[in-house]
């Protein structure tokens, strides 16, 4: 349940009818489920608000229903209260705040070691926000979890064991996680069925396999490879709506000339350089599932440590530049995008 925005609450959500509101996407960032960490990465925010905004335009193109309602322009006076929004075109600079209809999102009561989703149901009534994220794989790279879940033959690959290579997919493969728990697991079918409430997994997937589609053309359009990324989605009225933000560096795995250039070059980063962390979250992670804590970063033994100054510009200058040419709009002053990616690969990545 880590967040590196801002809320903020015009109108709240009724039982009857969605709010409003908005996002204020910080320059903070989170890896492994950790929360904030100890710096920030300078115009990430931004990058990020412009990216979202971009592929919500999009989806409404398409007829995707979004919970997107524009975005704040940074220029604009908001001292008599609440600021106009507009569509990102009509942004004269990045945009930090994205206007959004808010829903209901009950409390979801841990119960015992677990979470009590009957409850969350009961007080969600017509229009909430699903418990759920919804992942999309157009590869598979070597570590992933999906490895260890599946049989290769069971996500259409012609062969009974996992090639020691990264692997693309014949087909998209979407999956159900948890949303709300302290920690992310992955869902059976019938887990998910249960925590989706009234929204069904066949819309909730169809959802997801459309988002995928539009993201992968757009980046395949400016030679990016879109690997995977995940979704979240509001139920409003009977309709299954895409809410939180998609296809931006945090919830999307791109890659760019065999680089990658998402949030995975910080979390990799860390587990060369800050080994004991990593394995110390992995430690709580595992005690409070055998205790069936919900609080694992009690149980951790290790704080993350501050990065050099170096890789926080490194980070900055991938966010921006590949902000800038997934929209092809020179919105961030920024490095071009091969010149950013190569200054990562001297990092290591």
């Amino acid at each position: 349940m880590t967040s590196v925005k801002e809320f903020r609450v015009e109108e709240p959500a009724t039982a009857d009818a969605p709010g409003r509101g908005r996002f204020v996407f910080t320059d903070a960032y989170s890896v492994f489920d950790w929360g904030q960490m100890p710096d920030t990465v300078p115009e990430k925010g931004r990058s990020l608000c412009a990216m979202g905004a971009y592929n919500f335009e999009l989806l409404e193109a398409e007829g995707v229903p979004t919970h997107y309602r524009g975005v704040v322009d940074p220029t604009a006076d908001d001292t008599d209260g609440e600021p106009e929004t507009v569509g990102l075109d009509e942004a004269v600079g990045p945009p930090r705040e994205m206007a959004i209809d808010l829903v209901q999102v009950p409390d979801l009561p841990p119960e015992n070691g677990s979470y009590d989703y009957e409850t969350f149901h009961a007080a969600a009534d017509e229009n909430y926000l699903v418990p759920l994220e919804i992942v999309f794989r157009n590869s598979v790279p070597v570590g992933s979890s999906l490895r260890s879940r599946r049989d290769p033959v069971e996500v259409g690959l012609d062969t009974t064991a996992w090639p020691d290579d990264p692997v693309d997919l014949p087909e998209p493969v979407v999956e159900f996680s948890t949303k709300f728990e302290e920690q992310d697991r992955y869902l059976t079918r019938e887990e998910a069925d249960r925590i989706a409430g009234q929204a069904t997994l066949d819309d909730l997937a169809a959802v997801a396999r459309e988002v995928n589609r539009v993201v992968t053309d757009r980046a395949e359009s400016v030679e990016m490879t879109h690997e995977d990324g995940k979704i979240e989605c509001c139920y409003v009225d009977g309709e299954v709506r895409v809410a939180d933000v998609v296809g931006t560096f945090d919830e999307n795995r791109f890659s760019y000339d065999g680089q990658q250039i998402s949030k995975e070059v910080l979390r990799q980063y860390h587990k060369r350089t800050q080994p004991e962390w990593v394995a110390a979250v992995d430690a709580a992670k595992t005690e409070a599932d055998e205790q069936r804590e919900t609080d694992w970063r009690a149980l951790c033994e290790r704080d993350p440590e501050s990065l050099d100054e170096a890789v926080i510009d490194a980070a900055s200058d991938l966010y921006t530049a590949g902000a800038n040419t997934y929209l092809d709009r020179e919105l961030f002053d920024a490095p071009a995008l091969d010149d950013a990616v190569a200054a990562v690969r001297s990092l290591g990545n």
